[in-house]
Protein backbone atom coordinates (compact mmCIF):
# COMPACT_ATOMS: atom_id res chain seq x y z
CA UNK A 1 0.00 0.00 0.00
CA UNK A 2 2.64 2.22 0.88
CA UNK A 3 6.60 2.14 -0.09
CA UNK A 4 9.56 3.78 1.05
CA UNK A 5 8.96 6.53 -1.23
CA UNK A 6 5.16 6.29 -0.83
CA UNK A 7 5.95 7.27 3.42
CA UNK A 8 9.02 10.03 2.42
CA UNK A 9 6.69 11.48 0.40
CA UNK A 10 3.64 11.80 3.20
CA UNK A 11 6.00 12.72 5.48
CA UNK A 12 6.77 15.85 3.37
CA UNK A 13 3.51 16.67 2.82
CA UNK A 14 2.72 16.75 6.36
CA UNK A 15 5.61 18.21 7.19
CA UNK A 16 4.48 21.50 5.04
CA UNK A 17 1.03 21.29 6.31
CA UNK A 18 2.59 21.73 10.25
CA UNK A 19 4.78 24.62 8.96
CA UNK A 20 2.06 25.99 7.36
CA UNK A 21 -0.65 25.46 10.13
CA UNK A 22 2.22 26.75 12.64
CA UNK A 23 3.55 29.63 10.50
CA UNK A 24 3.51 32.81 12.85
CA UNK A 25 3.83 30.74 15.91
CA UNK A 26 7.21 28.20 14.70
CA UNK A 27 9.44 29.02 17.81
CA UNK A 28 6.85 27.04 20.17
CA UNK A 29 6.24 23.98 17.87
CA UNK A 30 7.55 20.28 19.33
CA UNK A 31 7.00 17.01 18.39
CA UNK A 32 6.46 13.80 20.33
CA UNK A 33 6.03 10.58 19.01
CA UNK A 34 3.77 8.04 20.45
CA UNK A 35 5.74 5.07 21.37
CA UNK A 36 6.71 3.01 19.53
CA UNK A 37 6.64 3.52 15.56
CA UNK A 38 5.39 7.10 16.58
CA UNK A 39 8.73 8.27 17.70
CA UNK A 40 10.96 7.77 14.77
CA UNK A 41 8.36 9.45 12.63
CA UNK A 42 8.41 12.59 14.78
CA UNK A 43 12.37 12.69 14.16
CA UNK A 44 11.94 12.21 10.20
CA UNK A 45 9.13 15.09 10.37
CA UNK A 46 11.86 17.22 12.55
CA UNK A 47 14.32 16.54 10.11
CA UNK A 48 11.65 18.14 7.42
CA UNK A 49 10.96 20.64 9.44
CA UNK A 50 14.91 21.62 9.58
CA UNK A 51 15.12 20.64 5.98
CA UNK A 52 12.83 23.02 4.90
CA UNK A 53 12.77 26.25 7.17
CA UNK A 54 15.36 25.29 9.18
CA UNK A 55 13.70 24.78 11.99
CA UNK A 56 14.63 23.09 15.06
CA UNK A 57 11.48 21.56 16.72
CA UNK A 58 12.49 19.82 19.93
CA UNK A 59 11.43 16.12 19.65
CA UNK A 60 10.20 13.65 22.50
CA UNK A 61 8.69 10.31 22.95
CA UNK A 62 5.83 9.58 25.00
CA UNK A 63 5.22 5.84 26.47
CA UNK A 64 1.08 5.88 26.75
CA UNK A 65 0.95 2.39 28.40
CA UNK A 66 -0.43 3.26 31.78
CA UNK A 67 -3.09 5.68 29.82
CA UNK A 68 -4.36 2.81 27.79
CA UNK A 69 -7.91 1.54 28.54
CA UNK A 70 -7.53 -1.80 27.04
CA UNK A 71 -4.32 -3.14 28.64
CA UNK A 72 -4.62 -7.15 29.36
CA UNK A 73 -2.18 -8.77 31.29
CA UNK A 74 -0.68 -8.07 35.55
CA UNK A 75 2.61 -6.53 34.44
CA UNK A 76 1.91 -3.82 31.25
CA UNK A 77 5.96 -3.49 29.68
CA UNK A 78 6.36 0.42 30.32
CA UNK A 79 8.65 1.78 28.10
CA UNK A 80 9.48 5.05 29.67
CA UNK A 81 8.48 8.40 28.03
CA UNK A 82 11.72 11.10 26.99
CA UNK A 83 10.35 14.50 26.86
CA UNK A 84 13.53 16.84 27.29
CA UNK A 85 11.14 20.09 27.09
CA UNK A 86 8.72 21.72 28.88
CA UNK A 87 5.35 21.08 27.07
CA UNK A 88 3.66 23.86 28.28
CA UNK A 89 2.86 27.15 26.35
CA UNK A 90 3.94 24.73 23.19
CA UNK A 91 2.19 24.03 20.05
CA UNK A 92 2.77 20.30 20.34
CA UNK A 93 2.14 17.72 17.49
CA UNK A 94 1.14 14.21 18.47
CA UNK A 95 2.62 11.96 15.76
CA UNK A 96 1.97 8.37 15.86
CA UNK A 97 1.86 5.63 12.92
CA UNK A 98 -2.07 4.86 12.66
CA UNK A 99 -5.08 6.23 13.63
CA UNK A 100 -8.44 3.76 14.47
CA UNK A 101 -10.47 4.14 17.09
CA UNK A 102 -8.79 7.02 18.56
CA UNK A 103 -8.11 5.46 21.94
CA UNK A 104 -4.89 5.59 21.51
CA UNK A 105 -4.57 9.20 20.83
CA UNK A 106 -6.71 9.71 23.41
CA UNK A 107 -4.33 7.93 25.74
CA UNK A 108 -1.75 10.09 24.38
CA UNK A 109 -3.28 13.26 25.22
CA UNK A 110 -3.60 12.41 28.60
CA UNK A 111 -0.53 11.44 29.02
CA UNK A 112 0.85 14.91 28.00
CA UNK A 113 -1.36 16.96 29.73
CA UNK A 114 0.72 15.02 32.77
CA UNK A 115 3.25 16.52 31.83
CA UNK A 116 2.44 20.26 31.49
CA UNK A 117 -0.38 22.76 29.97
CA UNK A 118 0.60 22.42 25.97
CA UNK A 119 -1.05 25.92 24.20
CA UNK A 120 -2.42 23.34 21.61
CA UNK A 121 -2.40 19.85 20.68
CA UNK A 122 -2.16 18.88 17.16
CA UNK A 123 -2.52 15.19 15.94
CA UNK A 124 -0.39 13.67 12.76
CA UNK A 125 -0.51 10.65 11.68
CA UNK A 126 0.52 8.76 8.89
CA UNK A 127 -2.21 6.47 7.99
CA UNK A 128 -5.97 7.23 9.05
CA UNK A 129 -7.99 4.04 8.37
CA UNK A 130 -11.55 5.45 9.92
CA UNK A 131 -13.93 3.52 12.52
CA UNK A 132 -13.82 5.97 15.14
CA UNK A 133 -15.05 4.98 18.30
CA UNK A 134 -14.17 8.93 20.29
CA UNK A 135 -14.47 12.26 18.47
CA UNK A 136 -10.96 12.60 17.25
CA UNK A 137 -9.92 13.60 14.35
CA UNK A 138 -6.13 14.02 12.84
CA UNK A 139 -4.88 17.36 12.28
CA UNK A 140 -2.14 16.14 9.58
CA UNK A 141 -2.86 13.10 7.64
CA UNK A 142 -0.11 10.77 5.32
CA UNK A 143 -2.73 8.59 3.52
CA UNK A 144 -6.44 8.02 4.53
CA UNK A 145 -6.69 4.05 4.17
CA UNK A 146 -10.62 3.27 4.17
CA UNK A 147 -10.48 -0.47 5.94
CA UNK A 148 -12.78 -2.84 7.46
CA UNK A 149 -13.01 -3.57 11.00
CA UNK A 150 -11.69 -7.04 10.60
CA UNK A 151 -8.44 -5.79 8.52
CA UNK A 152 -4.96 -4.79 9.97
CA UNK A 153 -2.74 -1.77 8.84
CA UNK A 154 1.38 -2.92 9.29
CA UNK A 155 3.42 -0.10 9.50
CA UNK A 156 6.91 -0.93 9.01
CA UNK A 157 9.75 1.50 9.69
CA UNK A 158 13.42 1.34 8.83
CA UNK A 159 13.95 2.41 12.42
CA UNK A 160 12.23 -0.06 14.33
CA UNK A 161 11.44 -3.04 11.41
CA UNK A 162 14.80 -2.68 9.00
CA UNK A 163 12.64 -1.48 6.15
CA UNK A 164 9.73 0.89 5.21
CA UNK A 165 6.19 0.01 4.25
CA UNK A 166 2.72 -0.21 4.89
CA UNK A 167 0.48 -2.84 4.14
CA UNK A 168 -2.95 -3.83 4.89
CA UNK A 169 -3.95 -7.83 6.19
CA UNK A 170 -6.93 -9.89 6.69
CA UNK A 171 -10.49 -10.31 5.85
Amino acid sequence: MLTQDGIDRSLRRVSHEILERNATSLESLALVGVLTRGAPLAHRISSNLQRFEGLDAPVGSLDITLHRDDLSGDEPEVKGSRIPFDVTGKTVVLVDDVLYTGRTARAAMDALLELGRPAAIRLAVLVDRGHRELPIRADHVGKNVPTARGQRVLVNLEETDGEDGVIVVGD
